[in-house]
């Protein structure tokens, strides 16, 4: 199981990550987490990210946009990767 675990430890982060963000609670008004916010010079580039893919994973691309511009890119990817540790290529016609 533990040898499982690690060879598939990239798969299980994306795929649990991107179920945490997705039952992340919406009205919930709480801390945030960002060193910048915390030590006082305002927002940072990725404030927001986390509710943008909240919002892409529900199918609501307004509010996804509103939070962040990158949080529909940003599930993208992280959906091709995770394709891409499912299904890895095989390298069979490189010499």
């Amino acid at each position: 199981m533990i040898h499982w675990i690690r060879k598939h430890f990239e798969l299980l982060f994306w795929v649990v990550s991107l179920a945490a963000l997705f039952c992340l609670p919406e009205n919930k008004v709480a801390n945030s987490l960002c060193l910048s916010g915390l030590l006082g010079f305002g927002r940072c580039p990725g404030c927001g990210i986390g509710h943008a893919i909240h919002y892409a994973l529900h199918l609501n691309f307004a509010a996804s946009f509103h939070y962040h511009p990158l949080g529909i890119f940003g599930v993208m990817v992280i959906f091709i990767r995770i394709k891409q540790l499912v299904y890895p290529v095989n390298n069979a016609y490189e010499a």
